[in-house]
């Protein structure tokens, strides 16, 4: 605990009882601090101004969160608070990722009950509130979220599997192509290893695999080592439409990455990996919508990841 005020100081009591709203991030954490003056003496049943910051990484780090309450204090000097309930000056006590810590609190007091605030305490959050975090994940609390910038790219999709590991796809931030075949074998039928809906690592590796591939849209994505990742593959065509029904996240993302390349919005023809049972063509993406054509027409290609 740092004291940058001699008049009053802080005695910290962290009460680590997290509460959740609809499985989401922890909505309000409780917390109770008892105040003396700079006798010892404890502060009692004194209203006083309050100022709170969640703070990142140190000390020193990003405020992530703030806000303000004004609070009594009881006849032993314990005021208790619910933070996250009070009037933020900073983001959002929701969209905190608690599991990108150490996180810290900082409070600060005006004794007076106004904001001329005189008196800091720091306590780091330590174990216990990773812990709760965690133990809630099978009610759904993922430690990553849609537009994440992670793993080379940026986040568009979430799951969990039975054993409750968790799992994403992430989209490149550049595009490989805006104009490349599906493969240039373009008159045989693959077969069931490449015409799955949702498995694109899978179906790349199955058009790589052909007798005579020598190009490919699958091969720009297996070959690509952007921002430093080696097993990016071409998107299957559910993954391509889950791309899209996040397109509004990715691009906003999109435009704080220097030298990225947004998703287009329409008029621009993506290439799936699923190729069609039956039929020498493949699965391509318009516009939110699927279609088949040809495998040797050239689309745009953007490689995805999964984790």
């Amino acid at each position: 605990m740092k004291i940058i005020n001699l008049i009053y100081f802080l005695t910290v009591l962290i009460c680590l009882n997290f509460q959740t709203v609809c499985a989401q991030a922890p909505q309000k954490l409780n917390y109770q601090s008892v105040i003396l003056d700079a006798n010892n003496i404890l502060l009692s049943s004194a209203s006083v101004g309050i100022k709170i910051s969640i703070i990142q990484d140190s000390v020193t780090g990003q405020n992530v969160y703030v806000e303000t309450q004004n609070a009594n204090t009881n006849i032993n000097g314990l005021v208790s608070l619910e933070i996250g309930t009070g009037l933020p000056i900073i983001g959002l006590f929701a969209a905190i990722n608690w599991a990108s810590g150490p996180y810290f609190i900082k409070i600060e007091i005006d004794p007076s009950g106004g904001n001329s605030y005189s008196v800091t305490g720091v306590t780091e959050l330590l174990s216990v509130p990773y812990a709760m975090y965690s133990g809630n994940s099978q009610s759904g609390i993922y430690t990553h979220y849609k537009g994440e910038v992670y793993g080379g790219g940026i986040i568009f999709h979430l799951w969990k599997d039975a054993q409750n590991i968790e799992h994403g796809l992430i989209v490149d931030n550049l595009e490989l192509s805006t104009a490349e075949y599906y493969s240039n074998i373009d008159t045989v039928l693959i077969g069931s290893t490449a015409q799955s809906s949702w498995d694109g690592s899978s179906n790349s590796n199955a058009i790589i695999g052909q007798a005579g591939h020598t190009n490919s849209a699958a091969l720009l994505c297996i070959n690509s080592t952007n921002s430093g990742q080696s097993d990016w593959y071409l998107p299957a065509i559910d993954e391509l439409f889950l791309l899209w029904h996040n397109r509004f996240i990715i691009n906003k993302v999109l435009t704080t990455i220097p030298n990225s390349a947004q998703l287009p919005t329409e008029f621009n023809t993506y290439v799936s990996s699923t190729e069609i049972p039956n039929n020498n063509a493949c699965y391509f993406f318009f516009s939110g919508y699927s279609g088949d054509y040809g495998k040797y027409v050239q689309f745009r290609v953007r490689a995805v990841r999964s984790f």
